[in-house]
């Protein structure tokens, strides 16, 4: 399995998501990310999961996802998949 992602911790501060990704330490204002998650209690957010691949987290308490690669901004393009169309 392809691992997207080393997410080491993930804790919370009053109104932030403090997540240390791939040794690096980033903050997000839960208001701008999640609505859920803003509203969740102390023990709805603690109850998480990281994905193997490190691709997303998940609170099921509150039936929440979250992709890494999202939170940092990082888009992917599609590779190019036109087949030829036959008649």
């Amino acid at each position: 399995m392809k691992k997207y992602h080393e997410v080491e911790t993930v804790k919370f501060k009053d109104e932030k998501l403090i997540i240390k990704i791939d040794g690096e330490e980033h903050e997000f204002e839960l208001p701008t990310i999640s609505e859920k998650l803003v509203n969740a209690s102390e023990i709805e957010r603690t109850r998480l999961q990281i994905s193997p691949s490190g691709y997303g987290i998940y609170w099921p308490l509150i039936d929440e996802d979250l992709s890494i690669d999202g939170l940092l901004g990082i888009q992917h393009s599609l590779p190019n998949t036109k087949k030829a169309v036959q008649i």
